[in-house]
């Protein structure tokens, strides 16, 4: 059985990378916003999908897991009879770094749409090489926050939320449990900063008290913890240094049920903190526990696979590719763009809901116009072609210091 998805080896979009577009938008990227155009037919029958696996090193097994959910994806649809009577092919992948050269390489094999990457800061490679070749990117895992404004001239999604709103299910999970004043400390780091915003921004919508937010440096939670001691709950957002960090939570008297930790905290900590300092703790982890269905047809493509991390959000993505593509009638680039919002649920309307391919395939053949539930849960892509509900995994510490399963929480955005 795979273990429970972890999503460590991500990196932001740096403030370089985001800035050289926003100044130079004309050169980034081909004008107009796919996700609202008409295009006419431009696919020649054969709906090709291109992968872009970034992870390398201790992050490689990310790779795995979305290779195998989007093979998942294209094998049901193909055992429903492929794109228009044709087989879908999936371009054979080659993990790079260079995520520009892999783009570029993709375009030249025939790609009518591309999905990945995983590492945020690599987007704006891909989204630059893609969107000049009219060929949509999904990513399922990018969730640096300054893509939703990069240049792509609609020629972005992705099925994984920004990461401000893991931020708000931090304060969903503190509200949820009576608390009316929150402190949010956040250690010091662009993805933790992020987080916090927000944090900040989700306290203030749902008019709870902010008892002593602030922001620590390394391991030093300590006097930011002794600040906040007064808050019903205490949300705290970290990167790195984590056991020092619960440590020093626990030495200021903030432990146990006003905990409230973000994914970057969870691990198992056991011993090797105060005996039960974190019982009753809970987290928010990106994603949601893959239902056994899925886990076996992930598991069908790579027996040997240990960890579903972004799985859920790779099959989303390859679906909601098939099924835009049958939408349109036509597996161009553009058109698979202007019908992602639709297939999503994005635009409203009436339209059948379904969660597997082959469901959903037996819809359209039906004459019915879908609503994919993905796998990862609702998707409905917004005007940024982000996705407008993030579901999260939610797990809380037992006498032991370690986490286990607890639910999950949703918040719209």
């Amino acid at each position: 059985m795979a273990r429970v998805p972890s999503r460590a080896g991500r990196r932001r979009l740096g403030a370089a990378a985001a800035m050289a577009c926003a100044l130079l938008a004309t050169a980034c990227t081909s004008g107009g916003d796919a996700r609202t155009a008409q295009p006419g037919p431009s696919g020649d029958g054969v709906l090709r999908i291109g992968l872009l696996l970034d992870s390398t090193g201790g992050s490689a097994y990310l790779n795995e897991a979305q290779h195998a959910a989007v093979l998942a994806a294209v094998q049901e649809a193909n055992s429903a009879g492929g794109h228009a009577g044709a087989p879908i092919e999936l371009i054979d992948p080659e993990p790079s770094e260079d995520t520009a050269e892999a783009a570029r390489r993709l375009v030249d094999a025939g790609a009518d749409v591309v999905i990945g990457p995983t590492d945020s800061s690599r987007a704006p490679a891909a989204i630059d090489v893609l969107s000049r070749a009219h060929v949509p990117l999904i990513s399922p895992a990018n969730e640096s926050a300054q893509l939703s404004s990069y240049p792509s001239s609609g020629y972005y999604f992705r099925t994984a939320a920004p990461e401000t709103a893991a931020g708000a299910a931090l304060v969903e999970l503190a509200r949820s449990s009576g608390a009316a004043s929150v402190a949010v400390l956040h250690q010091e780091g662009e993805r933790s900063g992020a987080i916090a915003q927000g944090a900040a921004a989700a306290l203030g919508a749902a008019g709870l008290e902010d008892a002593g937010s602030a922001e620590f440096s390394g391991h030093d939670a300590g006097p930011a913890a002794l600040a906040a001691s007064g808050a019903d709950a205490v949300v705290v957002i970290a990167e790195a240094d984590q056991q020092a960090v619960v440590a020093q939570l626990a030495d200021a008297g903030v432990r146990g049920e006003r905990l409230v930790l973000s994914e970057g905290l969870v691990r198992r900590y056991g011993t090797g903190i105060a005996s039960r300092a974190l019982e009753g703790a809970r987290a928010a982890v990106p994603g949601v526990f893959p239902s056994p269905d899925f886990q076996a047809a992930v598991l069908e493509q790579d027996e040997d696979l240990t960890d579903m991390a972004f799985a859920a959000e790779a099959y989303d993505a390859a679906a909601l590719a098939v099924l835009a593509a049958g939408e349109a009638a036509d597996d161009g680039g553009a058109s698979i763009a202007a019908k992602l919002t639709a297939v999503s649920g994005g635009a409203g309307g009436d339209r059948q809901a379904c969660t597997f391919v082959t469901q959903c395939l037996a819809q359209q053949e039906e004459g019915k116009a879908v609503d994919y539930q993905g796998q990862s849960g609702p998707i409905a892509f917004d005007a940024h072609g982000d996705i407008t509900q993030a579901e999260f995994m939610v797990l809380r510490f037992g006498p032991d210091n370690d986490p286990a399963q607890a639910g999950r929480v949703a918040v719209a955005r």
